[in-house]
C-alpha cells in the first residue's frame, strides 16, 4: 500500500503561485482534501522563541505531530516543523509533511499513528523534483521505547490517573470536550499520547486524534492537544480538560475512576505489557495487574475480586494463587501495615516498582465494597480449590472482618493453613476479646460471630462467656416488649396486685396486672391467656447455631435465662415459648424449661400440673419452681377460690411458704369477685394453714370472709352485725371492696331471712353504716324478697315488724326502713288477697296488739293513714326527690335513692 503524501511550505513563484502552498502532492489527491488539510497542518512558532533563530536554536522549536479526522471519514497524519526564513529571507516559514489515510484504513502493519513520531520517513523539505518519494510504510523512530515511557510515567506519576480518567471520558464520548496537555517540550506531549494509546483498547487508540503542539488550543480540532506554557491559555474554559505538567504542584485529591487509577499504577510499575489487548473490563485489567504483582487500591481490588468470582471456574490454580496473593498483599482492613508485618496473611503493599506512591494522591480508605467482594470470592473458592490456594484469602477476609468490624465469614476448619491459623490466633486475639465484650454491639449479632472465630482459632474466651450470655439473655427477653424485666403496663381499669416475693428476696416485688374474669374451675382458659397461645418472638438463627455448637456458651446462656425466668417468667415465656431453644441439650435449668416448653392442656389447673412436670424437679426439692409455674399459668390474673384451695391443699402450706406463694393465695382470696362461692372455704383453709404467721389486718380480712360463709349456717352463732363490723374495722385496707361487699351481702341476706333477733336488727339500725344499709335495702328490693312477700303472709308480718322498729335510732336507718316500707312492702300488701291480709294481721296480733294496730294504721288508705305513719316515725323527709326504678307509685318528697 502506497501512502498518499502532501508537502506544504512557503515556496518561490511557480505554476501554483508563490508563498505558502502545496509544493508536492501524490497523484490522485483531490483538491477538496487539500483545502481541508491546509487548515490542519499550519504552524505558529511559540511567542517566547527567538525571532531569528540560528540552526542550533531551530532544533529547540516544538514539532507539531498531528493525527486529525477529515470530513470524509479519512485521517491525516502530519508533521509540521519550523524552518526559519523562506526563499525570500522572510522569517516564519515552516514545512509540513503529511500522509492521507482513506476512511477505513490504517497505517501499514496496523501500527498506531503515535509510533510514527519522529520517524526517519518524515521530510523537513520539499522533494527537489516536486514529486513525493513513494512511501509504503513509516518506521518507528525508536524514541518511544518502553523504558523511556516508563521513566516518563514515573516522573509524571501525580498526573497519570487524572489524565487517564479524562482520556477515558473523551475517547468514549467525542462530545465530552478536549484534553489539553501543557509541557515544556512537544516530545513530552508525544510521550503522553503514547501512554494514552497504550492503555486504550486497540480500536479506540487507532481513532484517537491528537497534536503534539499548537499555539492556539482553542482552534485545535483534535481530541488530545499539546501546548507550551506560552500557548494561549484555556484553563478557564469548561470545554477543555487541562493538565499542566510544567509546575511543581501535582494534582491533589483522589481520582474516583478505578480504571484510570489501575492504568496509572500499571505504568508506574513498569508493566505496559499488561495493556496488550487491553481489556475493557476493569475487573479483568485489575486482576491481570494483581497477578503481575502490581499493588492496587481497594476499589480496584474489589473489581478484580468480582471478576475472579465470575471466572474462577476457568482459571488454573497457578493463576488463582497469584491472584489471591495480589488481593491479599496489603494489610487487612482496619490494621495498619506496620502492625501486621511478618504475619502470614499480611505484607507490605507491593507497588511493582522502586517508586513510592505520590503523597499528593491519597489512597481512599478500605471500603465495605472491597470486603464484600473478597468475601464473595472466598465463598466461591473455599472448599472448591486446594486450601493452599484459598487460605491466604480466607485469612485476609477473616482478619479484615475482625479488625475492620465487617461481616464475619463462615469458615471451615480446613480453610486455613496451620501457619495462617497460628498467626491469626496470635494477632486477632485482642480484637476478638474486645469484640466479645463490646457493649455497643448486639450480643446476638457480631459477638456470636466473633465467638465462632475464636473457636476456629482455638482462642480461649471462657472467662468472657458469662457476661456475653447475660447480655444475650437480656436482649432475647427484652425484644418482646422493650423491657428486660417483662413488666406489663398497668391496666387503666381495676387491677389486682400480687406479691410473689421469693424466699430471702429483700422487700416486696409488686406489679399490677389487669383483672380478667376467671373461667369456671376445670373449664378452658381464654385463648389469649393460654401460655402456649402467646405469639413467640423466637431465637435468631445465629443464637440457635451458637447454642448447638458451643457448650460453654450454652451453659452460660441457659443459666442467665434461667435466672430471668425465675424472676420474670411471663416475659421469658413471651419471648421464647415455641422458639426452638434446645433446652433438652443440657440438664437442669428448670425455670427456663417451664417457660420454653409449650403445654397442651386447656384448663388452667391442667396447665399448671403440666408446667410443673416440665420443670423436671419436684416442688418439694426446689420450691421456687412452684412460684414460676403459678405465674406462667395465671399470667396477668389470680386463681379462683376453688383453684387456690386446690393448690393449697394439694401442695401443702409448707411448700407454698418455701416458694413464697403464700401471699398469692391470700391475695386471690382478698381480691376475688364477691360472687365467687368458693372464697369463704379458701379463707378457712388459709386461716388454718397460716394462722400464726398472718399479719393482723389480712388475718381479720380472712376472718370476715370466713364469717360471711358461716352466716345462715349452724356456725353463725350470734352478734352477726357486731362481728362483721368489728372484723372489717380491724382489717383496715386489707378489707378490699370485694371482701366488704361479700360480707355485707351475706349479712343483709341473713337479716332478711324469717324471724331476725331483735338485737341484730337493733345493731343494724344503731350502726348507721351506709354501705351495710345500702346492701340491706338492695337485698330488700330483690326479686327473691319480693316473691316471698307475695306468697308468705308470715314473711310480710316479719318484715313489717323489722322495718317498723327502732324509729329515730339513726337517720340512715329511718331512711332505709321507710324506703322499704313505702316502696317495697306497701305495693305488695295492697295487692294481697283478703285471706292473706287476714293472715298477716293474725300473725301480727300474736306478736301484740300494738304491733297489729300499727300495721292497720300504716295500711289504712288516705290522710289518716299517712298521719298515723308520721306519728309512728314512718314519715318521709322533706328533701326526698326522684323515683326508684320499679316503684309502684312515685315517692313523696324525700324518697331515698
Amino acid at each position: 500500500m502506497t501512502l498518499a503524501q502532501l508537502h506544504y511550505t512557503s515556496a518561490p513563484p511557480g505554476p501554483d503561485g508563490s508563498g505558502f502552498r502545496f509544493t508536492a502532492v501524490s497523484a490522485g489527491v483531490p483538491q477538496g482534501l487539500l483545502r481541508e488539510a491546509e487548515q490542519l497542518i499550519g504552524y505558529e512558532p511559540p511567542r517566547d522563541c527567538p525571532a531569528r533563530p540560528d540552526a542550533e536554536q531551530l532544533k529547540g522549536f516544538p514539532k507539531a505531530f498531528s493525527f486529525s479526522e477529515l470530513s470524509d471519514g479519512g485521517r491525516l497524519l502530519s508533521r509540521s516543523v519550523y524552518i526559519g526564513a523562506d526563499y525570500s529571507g522572510r522569517w516564519g516559514n515552516f514545512h509540513a509533511h503529511a500522509v492521507h489515510l482513506p476512511s477505513g484504513t490504517r497505517l501499514p502493519d496496523g501500527v498506531l499513528p503515535i509510533t510514527a513520531w519522529e520517524s526517519p520517513r518524515w521530510a523537513d523539505t520539499t522533494p527537489p523534483d516536486g514529486r513525493p518519494v513513494p512511501l509504503d510504510r513509516i518506521e518507528p523512530s525508536g524514541l518511544l521505547r518502553k523504558d523511556a515511557l516508563v521513566a516518563f510515567a514515573v516522573s509524571r506519576a501525580g498526573w497519570l490517573a487524572p489524565f487517564f480518567a479524562d482520556l477515558r471520558a473523551v475517547a468514549a464520548d467525542p462530545g465530552a470536550g478536549q484534553i489539553v496537555v501543557v509541557e515544556h517540550d512537544s516530545a513530552d506531549v508525544a510521550q503522553w499520547i503514547a501512554l494514552a494509546c497504550a492503555v486504550l483498547p486497540r480500536e479506540q487508540a487507532h481513532r484517537l486524534t491528537f497534536t503534539t503542539y499548537t499555539r492556539r488550543p482553542q482552534q485545535a480540532r483534535q481530541q488530545l492537544v499539546g501546548a507550551l506554557p506560552s500557548s494561549e491559555s484555556v484553563a478557564h474554559d469548561h470545554r477543555y480538560r487541562v493538565h499542566d505538567c510544567t509546575g511543581q504542584q501535582q494534582p491533589s485529591g483522589p481520582v474516583t475512576d478505578t480504571w484510570a487509577e489501575v492504568c496509572a499504577r500499571i505504568w508506574r510499575s513498569g508493566r505496559p505489557d499488561l495493556f496488550r489487548n487491553a481489556p475493557e473490563d476493569i475487573g479483568q485489567l485489575a486482576a491481570t495487574a494483581l497477578i503481575a504483582g502490581v499493588g492496587l487500591r481497594p476499589d480496584a481490588l474489589a473489581a478484580a475480586a468480582r471478576w475472579a468470582t465470575e471466572h474462577a471456574g476457568g482459571l488454573p490454580d497457578e493463576t488463582l494463587t497469584a491472584l489471591v496473593a495480589g488481593l491479599c498483599a496489603g494489610p487487612p482492613v482496619g490494621e495498619p501495615s506496620a502492625d501486621s508485618a511478618g504475619s502470614a496473611w499480611s505484607s507490605p503493599t507491593t507497588w511493582g516498582s522502586a517508586h513510592d506512591e505520590p503523597a499528593s494522591l491519597p489512597v481512599p480508605e478500605p471500603a465495605d465494597d472491597e470486603q464484600a467482594a473478597l468475601g464473595a470470592l472466598l465463598a466461591r473458592l473455599d472448599g472448591q480449590v486446594p486450601a493452599v490456594v484459598s487460605a491466604p484469602l480466607a485469612a485476609r477476609v477473616l482478619a479484615s472482618a475482625v479488625l475492620g468490624k465487617g461481616p464475619v465469614p463462615m469458615l471451615r476448619a480446613g480453610s486455613l493453613t496451620p501457619r495462617a491459623h497460628d498467626d491469626l490466633a496470635r494477632d486477632l486475639a485482642p480484637a476478638l476479646r474486645a469484640g466479645l465484650a463490646d457493649p455497643a454491639e448486639s450480643p446476638a449479632g457480631r459477638p456470636l460471630a466473633l465467638l465462632r472465630v475464636a473457636d476456629l482459632l482455638d482462642i480461649d474466651c471462657q472467662d468472657q462467656l458469662p457476661d456475653l450470655a447475660g447480655r444475650l439473655a437480656r436482649e432475647l427477653v427484652s425484644d418482646t416488649s422493650g423491657d428486660p424485666t417483662g413488666t406489663p403496663e398497668p391496666d387503666a381499669g381495676r387491677s389486682r396486685s400480687r406479691d410473689l416475693r421469693a424466699p430471702g428476696q429483700p422487700g416486696r416485688h409488686q406489679y399490677t396486672e389487669p383483672v380478667a374474669a376467671p373461667p369456671a374451675p376445670g373449664q378452658p382458659a381464654p385463648e389469649d391467656r393460654r401460655r402456649d397461645a402467646r405469639p413467640a418472638v423466637g431465637c435468631p438463627p445465629a443464637v440457635l447455631d451458637a447454642v448447638h455448637a458451643h457448650p460453654g456458651l450454652r451453659v452460660a446462656l441457659f443459666g442467665s435465662l434461667n435466672a430471668l425466668a425465675a424472676a420474670e417468667p411471663t416475659a421469658v415465656a413471651r419471648a421464647l415459648a415455641g422458639s426452638g431453644l434446645p433446652v433438652g441439650l443440657q440438664p437442669g435449668f428448670s425455670h427456663l424449661r417451664m417457660c420454653v416448653t409449650p403445654v397442651g392442656a386447656r384448663d388452667r389447673l391442667g396447665q399448671f400440673h403440666e408446667v410443673l412436670r416440665v420443670a423436671g424437679v419436684s416442688s418439694l426439692a426446689e420450691p421456687s419452681v412452684l412460684r414460676t409455674a403459678l405465674r406462667l399459668t395465671w399470667s396477668g390474673e389470680l386463681p379462683t377460690g376453688l383453684e387456690a384451695s386446690l393448690l393449697l391443699n394439694e401442695l401443702g402450706s409448707d411448700t407454698h411458704r418455701a416458694a413464697g406463694t403464700r401471699d398469692l393465695l391470700i391475695e386471690a382470696a382478698l381480691t376475688a369477685p364477691p360472687d365467687d362461692p368458693d372464697v369463704p372455704a379458701l379463707a378457712v383453709d388459709l386461716l388454718r394453714c397460716f394462722h400464726t404467721e398472718l399479719p393482723p389486718a389480712p388475718h381479720s380480712a380472712l376472718l370476715l370472709l370466713e364469717f360471711a360463709g358461716l352466716l345462715g349456717t349452724e356456725g353463725e352463732s350470734d352478734e352477726w352485725v357486731t362481728r362483721v363490723l368489728s372484723h372489717r374495722a380491724r382489717a383496715g385496707e386489707s378489707a378490699s371492696d370485694p371482701v366488704v361487699e361479700r360480707a355485707f351481702r351475706a349479712l343483709a341476706a341473713r337479716l332478711l331471712e324469717g324471724q331476725v333477733p331483735t338485737t341484730e336488727l337493733y345493731a343494724l339500725a344503731r350502726s348507721g353504716e351506709p354501705r351495710l344499709l345500702a346492701a340491706y335495702e338492695k337485698a330488700g328490693r330483690s326479686d327473691r324478697v319480693g316473691d316471698r312477700l307475695r306468697t308468705s303472709p308470715a314473711y310480710v308480718a316479719a318484715r313489717f315488724s323489722d322495718w317498723s322498729q327502732f324509729p329515730g335510732t339513726h337517720p340512715a336507718w329511718d331512711e332505709t326502713r321507710n324506703a322499704l316500707l313505702t316502696r317495697v312492702l306497701r305495693p305488695i300488701v295492697r295487692a294481697l288477697p283478703a285471706e292473706d291480709q287476714t293472715e298477716v294481721e293474725t300473725v301480727l296480733g300474736r306478736a301484740g296488739q300494738g304491733r297489729l294496730d300499727a300495721y292497720r294504721a300504716w295500711n289504712r288508705p288516705g290522710a289518716l293513714g299517712r298521719l298515723a305513719g308520721r306519728l309512728s316515725g314512718r314519715g318521709r323527709r322533706a328533701d326526698q326527690a326522684g323515683m326508684w326504678p320499679g316503684d309502684v307509685e312515685p315517692p313523696t318528697e324525700g324518697g331515698r335513692r
